[in-house]
């Protein structure tokens, strides 16, 4: 299955004829179900989802990989932005979600499995490069090991000429944690940029936007 964005083409019309309460409560079923994989108890806010976003070409046909896709709140933003022919690919870990994925957002190409696996699970499907990762991941909730092995497969699946884009929460910023992961980006890209606080999320959040693997 092919993702193919654009707002005349039918990805973009199935995307907006997805139930906004259907996606809240399969994200609350999924937090409920697994407390220790999620960051959040509701989904990213558009405005969020419009600055992670903002790496997806809009010319081309560039494929863009996101992570932790969840309920689709990011991924209705990055299709509308994207042209027609490009490529979406989401890599879901819970199978609840990957089943309400397919249902409320058929023109999304989901993959099943462990970010972890990021450049094996693309390579399976023919997909050696990304123009764009999107991610909506839990750092937080990592080890230092884990956020090491999911970095490297990130930044070798965008080389040199790719974006990667994630978020954190402002009111977390303070915690060791959170200051040992902006560590760990800068030391694995060349360029790390922080974007403005977006307060129209819950909670506020900042996006930070990485580019080039760190030589």
């Amino acid at each position: 299955m092919s993702g193919r964005g654009g707002r005349d083409g039918p990805g973009y019309r199935a995307w907006v004829s997805a139930s906004p309460t259907s996606a809240r409560t399969a994200f609350l079923k999924a937090f409920l179900r697994r407390p220790s994989t999620m960051g959040a108890i509701a989904p990213s806010s558009e405005r969020l989802g419009a600055v992670l976003a903002s790496v997806v070409p809009r010319t081309g046909t560039p494929t863009v990989v996101e992570l932790g896709p969840g309920t689709g709140a990011v991924s209705a933003v990055i299709a509308r932005r994207l042209p027609p022919g490009s490529r979406h690919l989401a890599v879901e870990l819970d199978p609840a979600m990957v089943a309400h994925l397919r249902r409320a957002h058929p023109d999304l190409e989901v993959v099943p499995g462990d970010a972890r696996r990021l450049p094996e699970l693309l390579a399976e499907r023919g997909v050696t490069r990304a123009d764009a990762v999107v991610c909506g991941l839990p750092w937080a909730l990592f080890d230092d090991r884990t956020q090491a092995e999911l970095l490297a497969g990130i930044s070798a699946v965008i080389g040199d000429d790719g974006a990667f884009t994630t978020f954190a929460y402002l009111h977390g910023m303070a915690l060791p944690a959170a200051q040992r992961f902006r560590s760990t980006l800068r030391r694995t890209f060349d360029e790390v940029q922080v974007s403005a606080t977006v307060w129209r999320n819950l909670p506020p959040a900042f996006v930070y936007v990485c580019r080039r693997p760190a030589r």
